[in-house]
């Protein structure tokens, strides 16, 4: 995959980064994290920028971290239930 250059101004700071992902990916992920700052500075009222900056990695971690726990329990259930029904099955045949 060829890599990709990213000009980032966010935050009042500017920087490029270079990723081995497509330039539309990483425009959408600049996007996604653009809107995720400005929920929280809706939600808190920060308006410092490193303060603005860690919240807002902090709560996508949560919301990352709540969405594999949740994906992985829907996994463990949907296992159970196919297990449970090949055991009534196999019941139903003897």
């Amino acid at each position: 995959m060829p890599k990709s250059d990213l000009r980032l101004d966010i935050l009042g700071t500017s920087f490029s980064i270079t990723a081995d992902e497509e330039r539309a990916y990483l425009e959408e992920i600049l996007a996604q994290y653009g809107a995720a700052l400005e929920r929280t500075q809706e939600q808190t009222g920060l308006t410092d920028p490193l303060k603005l900056a860690i919240l807002t990695g902090y709560l996508l971690s949560d919301e990352v971290y709540k969405l594999k726990n949740r994906s992985g329990q829907e996994a463990e259930e949907l296992t159970l239930d196919l297990i449970a029904r090949i055991d009534e099955a196999l019941e139903n045949r003897a």
